[in-house]
């Protein structure tokens, strides 16, 4: 993928993820989320959800996946930000995505969610991008709503009792299907 910087990007690049860049990766997701290095940005579950998010094997079985691609996001060289998207048809699924906590709240996530979107619609000629949020995520997912993303009213339920998701401090989370039509 390797793309060069956009004006007004701020020096950003974006690679595909190799298998050297796992561990680097889920710390990074790690830390958008849970923890308290979470708390620094706005996309911290760490109410909702302990333990971990991810873990290197779980990324390394994304970078390994037909049909599958992880994006990492440096400047100047530091990761800073990664998404996954995976190939589903006429669809993409945009998952996997961490923003440093420290630059969360800047704009940033706005011009990598827009990156992604290129490239799926670039890659695969998709018409459509899906997500699950956990629909407790009221601010994330209204985050989501103004970059064109609509709730469906599907949900799935939360992998109760599989801490590689991590270990929940609440006994009503779920998913939540959003959508995003890229032809409008």
């Amino acid at each position: 993928m390797d793309t060069a910087p956009r004006t007004g990007e701020q020096a950003l690049t974006f690679r595909d993820a190799g298998e050297a860049d796992a561990a680097d990766v889920a710390e990074l997701v790690d830390s958008a989320y849970r923890g308290d290095a979470s708390r620094a940005g706005w996309t911290t579950e760490a109410d909702l959800l302990g333990g971990q998010r991810t873990d290197r094997d779980a990324v390394l079985e994304v970078i390994n996946s037909p049909g599958s691609r992880l994006v990492v996001v440096e400047r100047n060289g530091e990761l800073i930000a990664c998404f996954q998207l995976e190939h589903r048809d006429s669809r993409a699924y945009f998952g996997m995505f961490a923003v440093r906590p420290t630059l969360q709240g800047g704009g940033l996530g706005r011009t990598i969610i827009a990156e992604a979107e290129r490239t799926a619609r670039e890659s695969w000629d998709v018409r459509t991008v899906e997500m699950t949020v956990i629909s407790a995520r009221e601010d994330l997912i209204a985050w989501y709503e103004r970059r064109g993303y609509r709730r469906t009213g599907t949900t799935s339920p939360f992998p109760y009792g599989d801490e590689r998701f991590g270990v929940p401090q609440r006994a009503d989370l779920e998913f939540e299907l959003l959508v995003k039509d890229l032809t409008a």
